[in-house]
């Protein structure tokens, strides 16, 4: 705020386009604004499981990342709600966190036969029942209610859910996404599109505050870069 070139906008960016000289921008307020560079960090949307409680407790002790919030549930009674190859890479990667880990696919079974035998051999409990609701108080999980009307008691669970790019605009302006979803960057964030920028979790499934910072920084240094070397004259200019 202390920066009188930064200005902030209520407003929602419905197009974006290449110009003469730039970009041109259009929002729903009317406003047409006009960049030499565009930066993306709009980040991305979860979509929630149609599971009552589930939304209600995302974040708080229905979780994501190990790396972020195992050590905050460390030797709880966890669980891990996903079937497939997303659970067997979820039960390898939460094992060591609790004495006290169960599986719970929501349904039959999708391991293979080799996952299944690594599974038991970490010794974690599998459960193929179907998931009626998640039983809670304030975002924080006590039970799962199963459709034949028996609970599991459980202290948080650890989940993966498909998710969007919260803004679809890069895509539009013909930016490359990668084959899981996000926009593709080179190593100065810049996407396919040259002029226009992305950081955060918009472009990596690796999601933390310290990443997304860190990226913005370099998108930052990359703009400014561009920015002066493009106003500096050129060789023939300077013959002149």
């Amino acid at each position: 705020m202390k920066y009188p070139t930064v200005k902030f906008s209520s407003d929602t960016v419905i197009s974006a386009a290449r110009s003469i000289n730039g970009f041109e921008v259009l929002t729903q307020k009317s406003q047409k604004l006009r960049s030499k560079k565009i930066l993306f960090a709009t980040g991305v949307k979860d979509i929630m499981p149609d599971m009552k409680g589930f939304a209600d407790c995302w974040g708080i002790s229905v979780l994501h990342c190990p790396y972020c919030h195992g050590y905050e549930v460390a030797h709880k009674n966890l669980g891990i709600l996903a079937n497939g190859d997303t659970a067997f890479e979820l039960c390898q990667l939460i094992q060591h966190w609790s004495g006290s880990l169960t599986l719970f696919t929501d349904g039959k079974s999708a391991l293979t036969e080799e996952q299944w035998g690594l599974v038991r051999k970490l010794g974690i409990g599998v459960v193929e029942k179907k998931i009626n609701e998640l039983i809670y108080d304030s975002g924080h999980i006590a039970a799962i209610a199963f459709e034949d009307g028996n609970r599991s008691e459980i202290d948080a669970i650890f989940a993966r859910v498909p998710f969007e790019q919260h803004c679809g605009i890069p895509a539009t302006m013909g930016c490359k996404m990668t084959e899981q979803g996000y926009i593709e960057v080179d190593f100065s964030q810049q996407t396919s599109v040259e002029g226009v920028f992305c950081a955060g979790d918009n472009t990596t499934p690796l999601r933390a505050v310290s990443l997304a910072v860190s990226s913005g920084t370099i998108a930052g240094a990359s703009i400014n870069m561009q920015l002066l070397s493009e106003e500096l004259p050129t060789h023939s200019q300077i013959s002149q």
